[in-house]
């Protein structure tokens, strides 16, 4: 057991995001890396302490002194994460980066770079790395060298280069070192060979030459955005989120990099995040593509086509998929990590990968038709597996699922399902129309009119005055919010004015707000066979905002409602401007970090409500 010098779980929202779109870690505002995958987002853990802070495995470097003030930003327009200490001593700081845009073969490769600087002052530096291989399972060999030191495990050895002596300390090791004001020290956590590590070592000057590099991939990339509206600084800072969460090799994109982070501290709702949601995937691409990604929205067009090649036997899909296209994705739980602040179990995998969601349809749908208008227009080839597709919705649309939710607590008629799967077949008819491809328009227009009308019939609830969760229930759901945004009904319909004002009501009163944030349902009027409670949705406050922005084009009034409550909104996210899955009662970050369905509903509502306000102040 690792606990030595440990100091108890940091917020989740005091984290900072480093990757290379391969993988990613989570470095603390204290400079220790409590999260890291290698060589891939769904690989095992090297450092997981935010899982088990004492046996989890962390690398952190910070300096030595009492009274200690932490600061953390990101390097201007780029993924570069700069971790500050300012103490009686002086100012120091640790710059953290991936390496990115390098061939295999270039040093630094597919590894993490932490530069030490004394800023002002002469400081003291301690640190420590401790792995702990496969989730903390795995044993390793620990060897010191004259360039660092290596971890040797099963199948994988890591090197961490050090131009200043390390000691041993059991699994790990460590080191104390001063700076003198202006003088730094720079090391490498790399891949390396059993038998060769004369690259392990990264000099000052090839350090300065990596950071410049991938600053500057980083600038170039984000130049792209074409968003210049009022919130651009938040907006681009989600954009270089998003595209932190994409897996260069394939396309695909993680829905967040984590697993097993708590909706409820101390709960059972811990999931992993690391696979690529067809849902989530699908907004994420409709998100790059409103702010002028349209390189990322190809790369993923290609990965959903060759996931359109593997459907099931029935002409199905599944709703999620390992970042490699592989299609199961068994949940085991890891009883020997206690879990983020005794949140267990901890699990990795993720078993609904298995259930049936009928919303993908259309949200897949909808992505393809955006990226057909505003990106390439599709092949042939690539229409024969939507239609299929569509054709396998208009045979299977009327069954219950498990919903956008996931709940565990059985089967139902979900309207958001439903909502989806007229989007499948309205979306369809528009590509075929649009593309002049061949279908069965006649029975697909039949199907679509049919679920607009049971809808209408069995989703709205005329005693609540609202579109509810499950046919002929009782229960609000904030998924509904997506109906005007995919245009299945007007912002303005009385109908969906009614829901917005159900919905804008406080959880004692029937709605689902509790200070402008936004819970995806309530947890005591819905068997979602899960215990325990969780924070409010982030997602869905952004859905209310858009959806406020909307109807607001005929009432000023709800446009500055939206405006407020976006505003207010933004004001949640931690000091880099990062998201949790959803924000807590004391508005702390909850479940995985940082997530990009959270992101992309920002770009989107950020998108829309600035385009509303025109040239309102």
């Amino acid at each position: 057991m690792l606990d030595f010098d440990r100091m108890s779980y940091q917020p989740i929202e005091n984290y900072g995001l480093i990757g290379n779109m391969r993988t990613s870690a989570l470095v603390g505002m204290n400079g220790s890396i409590d999260w890291f995958c290698f060589p891939h987002f769904d690989s095992p853990s090297v450092f997981a302490a935010i899982l088990d802070e004492h046996k989890g495995g962390w690398f952190k470097i910070t300096t030595q002194g009492k009274d200690v003030i932490h600061k953390q930003f990101y390097w201007p327009d780029t993924n570069v994460l700069v971790t500050r200490f300012l103490s009686a001593q002086g100012v120091g700081q640790v710059v953290d980066f991936m390496p990115v845009g390098l061939k295999e073969t270039e040093l630094g490769y597919h590894g993490i770079i932490r530069r030490v600087q004394a800023i002002r002052g002469t400081l003291t530096f301690r640190l420590e790395c401790y792995p702990a291989f496969d989730y903390a399972r795995g044993s390793h060999r620990t060897t010191l060298t004259d360039r660092g030191a290596r971890f040797e495990a099963d199948g994988l050895t890591l090197g961490l280069g050090s131009t200043i002596p390390l000691q041993q300390r059991d699994t790990g090791v460590m080191a104390e070192f001063e700076l003198q004001e202006g003088h730094e020290r720079s090391f490498s956590l790399q891949a390396i060979n059993r038998e060769h590590d004369s690259r392990l070592t990264v000099s000052q000057d090839q350090a300065e030459t990596l950071f410049r590099q991938t600053v500057d991939y980083w600038r170039r990339w984000l130049a792209q955005c074409t968003y210049r509206g009022r919130w651009r600084e938040m907006v681009q800072r989600s954009a270089l989120t998003l595209k932190l969460l994409t897996f260069e090799p394939t396309g695909a994109i993680v829905a967040a990099p984590t697993c097993s982070l708590p909706e409820d501290v101390g709960g059972y709702r811990n999931w992993d995040y690391r696979y690529t949601w067809i849902r989530d995937a699908a907004f994420t691409l409709y998100a790059l593509l409103r702010i002028g990604f349209i390189d990322e929205a190809e790369q993923f067009m290609q990965w959903l086509e060759a996931r359109c090649r593997e459907l099931k036997a029935d002409g199905s899909l599944q709703i999620m998929y390992g970042i490699d296209g592989r299609h199961e994705l068994p949940e085991v739980n890891l009883p020997h990590l206690e879990g983020y602040k005794q949140s267990s179990p901890v699990r990795v995998g993720n078993d609904a990968y298995a259930q049936l969601q009928l919303d993908i349809y259309g949200e897949l749908l909808d992505s393809v038709y955006l990226y057909n208008k505003y990106g390439t227009p599709i092949s042939y080839d690539l229409w024969k597996h939507l239609r299929r597709l569509v054709n396998w919705v208009c045979d299977n649309w009327q069954r219950p699922d498990d919903g956008v939710w996931e709940v565990r607590g059985g089967s139902q008629h979900f309207l958001y399902s439903k909502l989806m799967c007229w989007v499948a077949l309205d979306r369809g008819l528009r590509l075929a129309d649009k593309r002049s491809f061949p279908a069965d328009r006649s029975r697909w227009l039949h199907v679509r009119d049919q679920i607009y009308e049971e809808i209408m019939t069995k989703g709205w609830n005329e005693r609540r005055r609202a579109f509810v969760q499950r046919y002929e229930s009782d229960t609000l759901d904030a998924a509904n919010l997506m109906m005007p945004l995919v245009f299945f009904v007007s912002p303005t319909d009385p109908r969906m004015l009614s829901t917005l004002d159900a919905i804008n009501q406080p959880p004692e009163k029937g709605g689902l707000i509790a200070n402008a944030l936004v819970y995806r349902y309530n947890v005591n009027e819905t068997a979602d066979g899960l215990e325990g409670e969780e924070g409010t949705f982030n997602i869905c406050t952004f859905w209310l905002v858009e959806a406020l922005t909307r109807a607001g084009r005929a009432d000023h009034a709800r446009l500055d409602q939206a405006r407020l409550m976006f505003e207010q909104m933004l004001g949640y996210a931690n000091h880099l401007g990062l998201y949790a899955e959803e924000t807590g009662h004391h508005g702390e970050g909850l479940g995985n970090f940082p997530q990009a369905f959270t992101h992309l509903a920002l770009i989107s509502a950020a998108f829309n409500l600035d385009r509303a306000l025109g040239s309102r102040g």
